[in-house]
């Protein structure tokens, strides 16, 4: 008679088997917070623009620049820190991206001229192009894989969250000026935008007070470096028993040992292109349409208004409005996002955003009333939002922190956000001066033939990551 030795449990099994545990709602309930203040952050500056552009006499361009230095440096920070991620721990690169983000957002709030708000606003990008691959890193590797999707999409709708602050940040800011300043509009245009981006360094000190307060590498991490007696104390610390980390139970694997042009192998080219060229396609829609919105509600809906400040606080209030679609949409992703899959959910969102833009095209290009183009207007902005966070927006951040192994998923999802970050500074920087060009309505086409050219990339390119290890993704 002869018995068989039970195979010890890897960590990855004792994960997905725990239930939610305390440290790891912690850990996700950190990395929701910073990505609200990426979400306040890069959409505040286009409720504050219109101030910005009247106290320092911006031209064209330096609108353009000014909105596009974040995003600049979000490509940038997810670029470099990504990779930087991989070598020296998901913990310790938290700590430098939120004294990044403080450092930052202060000098935006002091700018003195167009220079330096450019400066401090690039500085503001680089903390939060390093928070997407820390955060989808952190909390790919510290949940289960059974609820990894709707908690890292659950994590990431707080961008939205942080989007609709901004706009209601904004319209209080100037509702406050207005009771204080009634008879004249030069406080506001001088020191509103000051006020606007000073509540985004409080929300950013205040994160980082949270983050300090409690510090946990990834036990992945620490295990895909052999380093197993650090591996056994995270891990007992994220699921709240004592685990026993050893090389008999997560023996080194092949892929521990990868290294950045892995990402370019033809093992792993293909992942890439999913990760990052249908992100990057979104971005140019997302961000050139997202920073903007206040403006073009103001042109497509607001334009009769002939105060300057009786626009821009109904174009603020119109902005907070079409933001609460943005939160539905990722709650939406939440809900099925594991029943439809990723590739499903990311094709039709990528198509919803095609109508959505059609829709706005179509309020400014048809002779209707002007009651009914306002209609249309928000009507297209409810369709892009929700379908935009339900799809592209949810499942591109999921992707690129589910398809690559431990060893290179930082430098992955870092490489990704930085290529899509490229898209998100062609939107945002070309949209305006394309707008005086080729109007509004044709802008919007060119966006929508975009979002059904991406639509087509991720089905080409699929790959399907539900419920999967991380280093057994197949391909469908």
């Amino acid at each position: 008679m002869t018995t068989t030795a039970t195979q010890p449990l890897s960590f990855e099994q004792r994960l997905d088997a725990s239930p939610i545990t305390r440290v790891m709602w912690l850990l996700w309930a950190l990395s929701a917070g910073l990505i609200a203040l990426d979400g306040f952050d890069f959409f505040i500056i286009g409720v504050a623009l219109p101030f910005l552009q009247r106290d320092f006499n911006l031209g064209s361009t330096q609108i353009g620049a000014v909105a596009v230095a974040a995003i600049a440096g979000s490509m940038v920070g997810a670029f470099t820190l990504g990779p930087i991620t991989d070598k020296l721990g998901r913990q310790l690169m938290l700590m430098v991206d939120v004294a990044i983000f403080v450092f930052a957002t202060a000098g935006t709030a002091l700018a003195w001229d167009a220079t330096s708000l450019i400066f401090f606003r690039f500085l503001v990008g680089v903390g939060i192009g390093a928070d997407y691959p820390i955060s989808v890193s952190y909390i790919t590797e510290n949940v289960p894989s059974r609820l990894r999707g709707r908690m890292v999409i659950g994590a990431f709708t707080f961008q939205a969250v942080g989007a609709l602050l901004g706009a209601v940040t904004g319209l209080t800011v100037i509702h406050i000026f207005q009771i204080v300043y009634p008879d004249s509009p030069l406080p506001m245009i001088q020191y509103a935008w000051r006020w606007m981006l000073g509540v985004g360094l409080i929300l950013a000190i205040a994160v980082g007070v949270l983050r300090i307060s409690f510090l946990l590498e990834s036990p992945l991490y620490h295990i895909n470096r052999e380093e197993y007696d650090e591996a056994s104390k995270a891990a007992s610390t994220l699921l709240d028993e004592p685990i026993n980390i050893t090389p008999e139970t997560d023996p080194p694997k092949q892929e521990s040992r990868l290294s950045y042009s892995a990402l370019f192998s033809g093992q792993y080219l293909r992942r890439t292109v999913l990760a990052s060229v249908p992100w990057f396609l979104q971005d140019i829609a997302t961000y050139g349409i997202g920073i903007f919105t206040p403006t073009i509600i103001g042109a497509l809906a607001f334009a009769g208004k002939e105060s300057f400040i009786a626009r821009e606080k109904a174009s603020a209030m119109g902005s907070a409005f079409v933001d609460i679609f943005l939160i539905i949409g990722f709650l939406i992703a939440v809900l099925l996002i594991e029943r439809v899959g990723r590739i499903r959910l990311q094709i039709i969102g990528f198509i919803g955003m095609a109508v959505g833009l059609l829709i706005l095209a179509a309020s400014n290009t048809l002779s209707l009333s002007s009651g009914t183009s306002i209609i249309l207007v928000f009507v297209g902005f409810f369709v892009f939002n929700l379908m935009m966070n339900s799809g592209p927006n949810s499942t591109t951040f999921l992707l690129s922190g589910e398809v690559f192994p431990t060893s290179i998923r930082a430098s992955g999802a870092g490489f990704a956000a930085a290529f899509a970050k490229a898209g998100a500074v062609i939107g945002a920087f070309t949209l305006p001066i394309l707008q005086h060009s080729v109007g509004v309505p044709l802008l919007l086409l060119i966006l929508a033939l975009i979002c059904l050219f991406a639509a087509a990339l991720t089905y080409l390119f699929r790959v399907e990551t539900r419920e999967r290890y991380f280093d057994s993704v197949q391909v469908k």
